[in-house]
């Protein structure tokens, strides 16, 4: 969920924690067009569980509707607000003069001309961050464990909810910290050791017969090295590679592997902290709104952009990607996620900015286990939903059921509730287009806490200097939801979001294979042609603004 994107490294044996999180796939985008589109094509007529996108348009189109454009704020790790295939569909705001240093409209952020920077200051930008868990053990730690036991129990006894969330942190801190330092080590000495794995090649392409035939080596470098090839030989995106083209794959997969452990250090170091000195804001202070700076991208702006492009991105030149809104929605950079755990205060203050300044539809992908601010993100969810404003989240990659595992923020208070304490939260899981393993492996799922499936694996879309790439996580299913949402908002602006997540899930295509109509309220795969049926049928009151009354029984169908 954060902003690491990885190759996915098929290497049997060893721990690949991270692949829980975003991953990136080598993919040569030449090599096949039709993938670059998948998840836009119509089940109907192909059997992929795509969105059905175009015939969304059509059907609308066909209705004399006339789309108004929708604002959606990306709060992520940044955008590449000039990227080619973004730059057009950038919502520029209208009451700002750009770069005169002044406040034009207002609203508390110099020169916020594409959105705001709420991890960054007068000294910069934050890059890595904590983990929530690091800054919950560092705080607490002397409270409920210090030098004075007798102290210590009272304030356990005191603040029952914080020492329960402390030692749910305590032992997350120290598994994690120990399995990413065990995995960096892990892969720097995968790293070391490719030379080797070239030597044993001895100039022959790797394929099973390539590798049978090594004799075993003597030395135990050379022995692990084998080990470790052999594995590697297993996985489609090796077979067949010249040792150069093995080498030169191997080194990428191994550097974005080590670039994702190596500053774990940091973000499970208790004393590593640079937010003072970069933002310069009064962290404990949750009312604090006016800090940050409007440096939209940041110091790693990739997942932020692919996310956007997912939503609006446009065809230039003989890239043929395109995101769902691409037709109607302008993107907002409210940048809000480093790289490490999204702090409360400033999620919070980014879903406020992002209401206040006109978005419509705010994707959030994000997460993590815990949460100290809570209560003010759950403010913030009730100030959107006051708004009208929809809120489009994640689900998670842990493959966990998010009953059993909670993942912040949410719409739910307690797991045990039966219905979230706000109407305006989409919470989204991933698909595939295997429809006999239609949910993605790393997805989380849940039916009463996940509201659909959209696709968010092998999606093709923009990344920073001007380029694009294949990526997969609930990170990419949620912007396909959310560009959805934004199509049916542009046609039917009187829509409320229970009723855009209520036709979402209502008109989604179904699948039952490996259970997967257990994974969530829907059962399936969103379809934005069904949803705008559902939606026009039901909900839509003739009027290009306005309001509706919720529907008090619902008597139309539309057929899945």
């Amino acid at each position: 969920m954060k902003k690491v994107l990885l190759a996915a490294v098929f290497l049997a044996g060893f721990s690949f924690s991270y692949a829980q999180e975003a991953q990136a796939k080598t993919i040569d985008p030449n090599e096949d067009k039709d993938l670059m589109t998948w998840y836009h094509k119509d089940f109907s007529t192909t059997k992929v569980y795509g969105v059905n996108t175009e015939n969304a348009y059509k059907y609308l189109e066909s209705k004399g509707l006339k789309p108004a454009t929708v604002v959606v704020g990306v709060l992520d790790s940044g955008v590449q607000v000039d990227h080619p295939g973004l730059v057009k569909n950038v919502w520029t705001n209208p009451n700002e003069v750009p770069n005169n240093g002044k406040d034009d409209d207002g609203n508390g952020y110099i020169d916020d001309v594409h959105g705001w920077n709420f991890i960054g200051g007068k000294n910069g930008d934050v890059d890595v961050d904590n983990m929530e868990v690091t800054r919950v053990v560092a705080k607490y730690k002397p409270v409920f464990e210090g030098d004075d036991s007798t102290k210590n129990k009272a304030n356990q006894a005191k603040m029952p909810e914080e020492f329960a969330m402390y030692m749910k942190s305590k032992d997350l801190f120290s598994k994690k910290s120990i399995d990413a330092k065990q995995s960096l080590q892990t892969y720097t000495m995968i790293t070391d050791l490719i030379p080797n794995m070239v030597k044993l090649l001895g100039g022959k392409s790797v394929t099973p017969e390539t590798i049978a035939a090594i004799k075993a080596p003597t030395e135990q470098k050379d022995a692990v090295a084998l080990s470790i090839l052999t594995q590697v030989s297993q996985s489609p995106e090796f077979k067949g590679k010249s040792p150069a083209d093995f080498e030169k794959l191997m080194r990428e997969q191994m550097k974005e592997a080590v670039d994702h452990f190596a500053p774990m250090a940091k973000q499970y170091d208790v004393n590593y902290d640079t937010r003072k000195e970069i933002v310069g804001d009064n962290y404990d202070d949750y009312s604090e709104k006016n800090y940050g700076n409007n440096h939209y991208e940041g110091p790693d702006a990739e997942h932020g952009t692919h996310v956007a492009g997912i939503i609006a991105g446009l065809p230039q030149g003989k890239v043929v990607q395109y995101g769902v809104a691409s037709k109607v929605a302008k993107i907002m950079s409210v940048r809000t996620v480093p790289n490490g755990d999204e702090r409360d205060k400033d999620v919070a203050n980014a879903i406020r900015y992002a209401v206040d300044n006109g978005a419509k539809v705010l994707n959030m992908s994000f997460g993590k286990p815990v949460s100290p601010g809570k209560n003010v993100v759950w403010d913030a969810f009730k100030y959107a939903e006051d708004k009208n404003v929809l809120l489009v989240k994640a689900a998670g990659n842990e493959n966990e059921d998010v009953a059993e595992h909670l993942a912040y923020p949410t719409n739910f208070k307690n797991i045990t509730d039966d219905k979230p304490f706000v109407n305006n939260v989409l919470v989204v899981g991933a698909s595939t287009n295997r429809n006999n393993e239609l949910r993605a492996s790393f997805s989380n799922f849940n039916k009463k806490m996940v509201n659909v499936f959209a696709p968010g694996e092998e999606i093709y879309s923009t990344v920073p200097k001007n380029e694009y790439r294949y990526l997969q996580g609930t990170s990419m299913a949620s912007p396909v939801v959310a560009g959805a949402a934004a199509v049916l908002l542009a046609y039917m602006p009187n829509l409320k979001p229970y009723q855009v997540i209520e036709a979402l899930v209502k008109s989604s295509n179904p699948n039952t294979e490996n259970q997967f109509g257990d994974f969530s309220q829907a059962g399936g795969v969103i379809d934005v042609k069904k949803a705008a049926e559902y939606a026009y049928a039901n909900f839509y009151n003739g009027k290009s603004s306005g309001n509706t009354k919720p529907a008090k029984s619902v008597k139309k169908t539309v057929k899945k």
